[in-house]
């Protein structure tokens, strides 16, 4: 695990100067921090700004002595601001009433000047401990709700190019070194990174997944960095963002090319102070995140035409992993189709399927365009199809059962009639002509990359 972040400090608000600092000796003595102010405007400054663990308030102040309406007026403002803050109201006058009034105004809990220093500090303890765990639920919330851990995939490599690779993964992995990986659609970018995740000093926290081709820019800070109720005109409730979710854990942003380049100067500020602003709030957070990114483009060619930051880049690539497309992995191909007949007819009640000799050597003998995900599909419609226990020949290339035909041949092929069905053949079609290349297919077909996402999830086309 990462070392933990330093405990959030306590603010104290008291016009009184010899209880402030009485109440900062006290905290420091106990190993915390504490900002004093003297008057309830700039305690609500101070927690506009910055986050706080505890606020140890006075509830009277320069307006009277007796009524508690200041204080109660901070309280009910702090909680407007942060609903998680604990608030713990100081009075000085022994008056139950108007302890009771804070603590049904939502105060965590209240101090009797002059205040038994044990007490105190074991009220702040325990306060700053609830705020810990009320954090880690929502966290724990936000994180389900995000499908924390994407489903693991099986990482093979017997081939020589792997094996070179794993040999550098295995030295990249227990850093704290970002990564950016490379490769063609379908290569496995994703299942090397949880490879790298589960072998950091990172593995017990989080693994956020963010495919950045689906995240239109007008939600691009809500969802990478959360907001707060009433933001905008839809923010109904408080978000967490992506990198509040991943904090001490690693956060994998696939597709990282399709960032706007309006976006990018924000991603860069996480990525070299670890502090951002959720969407709404001018209280800036701070995380602990280690970022993995994946790309099939070519970000230097991006960088030349202005379209990604190269400052940006260069925060990403610490180090740059390669994966090598599946028609170079020809030792990989058997033992992986092998595997995922395994799980899938598992998963389909078909155990009893095997390859046979002819269609293993059709494997070979194919180029794979769509790299391990076409074979995971080409093996998943074997195991829905066949009719035996032997699989002798696998439908290839997506839309015609055949092991050598090109995809020349399979863009001939009768369109079907339905205006869905048409649609679905030309992306399908261009997919395949553009190799996987998202934004190729996209230009080809007159799209958008984010209209083709889109479509792409509506045909349940997985790229």
């Amino acid at each position: 695990m990462t070392e933990p972040l330093p405990a959030l400090p306590i603010l104290v608000c008291d016009d009184q100067p010899d209880v402030r600092q009485a109440l900062a000796l006290l905290l420091k003595t106990e190993g915390m921090a504490a900002l004093s102010c003297d008057h309830p405007d700039a305690a609500l400054e101070a927690a506009r700004t910055r986050e706080f663990g505890v606020a140890l308030i006075d509830l009277n102040y320069t307006r009277d002595t007796t009524s508690g309406a200041e204080g109660l007026a901070l309280l009910e403002r702090l909680q407007a601001l942060d609903p998680t803050l604990p608030v713990v109201v100081m009075t000085a006058w022994g008056n139950v009433d108007l302890a009771v009034r804070a603590i049904k105004a939502g105060a965590s809990d209240f101090v009797e000047k002059p205040w038994d220093n044990a007490r105190l500090m074991s009220i702040v303890r325990t306060q700053l401990r609830l705020r810990a765990s009320a954090r880690g639920s929502s966290r724990l919330q936000a994180e389900n709700a995000l499908l924390r851990g994407i489903q693991d995939g099986e990482l093979i490599a017997h081939s020589a190019s792997m094996q070179r690779l794993l040999e550098v993964v295995a030295r990249v992995a227990p850093t704290q070194a970002n990564v950016l990986l490379l490769g063609e659609n379908g290569t496995g970018k994703g299942v090397l990174a949880q490879l790298l995740h589960r072998n950091s000093k990172r593995a017990a926290a989080a693994f956020v997944k963010v495919n950045m081709g689906g995240i239109a820019e007008s939600v691009f800070e809500a969802e990478m960095f959360g907001h707060t109720k009433g933001a905008f005109t839809d923010a109904k409730a408080e978000r967490i963002g992506r990198f509040e979710v991943a904090d001490g854990g690693t956060l994998f942003l696939d597709e990282i090319g399709n960032i706007p380049l309006a976006q990018q100067p924000k991603l860069l500020r996480v990525l070299e102070d670890g502090e951002f602003e959720r969407l709404g709030s001018s209280r800036t957070m701070k995380v602990d995140v280690r970022l993995i990114s994946a790309t099939n483009a070519d970000l230097q060619a991006d960088i030349a035409r202005g379209a990604f930051r190269r400052d940006l880049l260069f925060r990403l690539n610490t180090v740059e992993l390669l994966l090598p497309p599946l028609r170079e992995r020809s030792a990989d191909i058997v033992p992986m189709a092998r595997s995922f007949l395994q799980r899938l007819g598992a998963r389909y009640g078909r155990t009893e399927l095997r390859l046979g000799n002819l269609a293993e050597a059709q494997l070979l003998r194919y180029a794979w365009p769509g790299n391990v995900r076409e074979l995971s599909h080409v093996i998943e419609r074997a195991v829905l199809l066949s009719s035996g226990s032997c699989i002798d020949t696998l439908q290839l290339s997506g839309e015609l059962a055949a092991g050598n035909q090109s995809t020349a041949h399979a863009a001939h092929s009768e369109p079907p009639k339905t205006l869905d069905g048409m649609e679905e053949h030309m992306i399908r079609r261009a997919l395949m002509q553009a190799e996987g290349n998202i934004q190729r297919a996209a230009d080809a077909l007159g799209l958008s990359r984010q209209a083709l996402y889109r479509r792409l999830q509506k045909f349940g086309i997985d790229q």
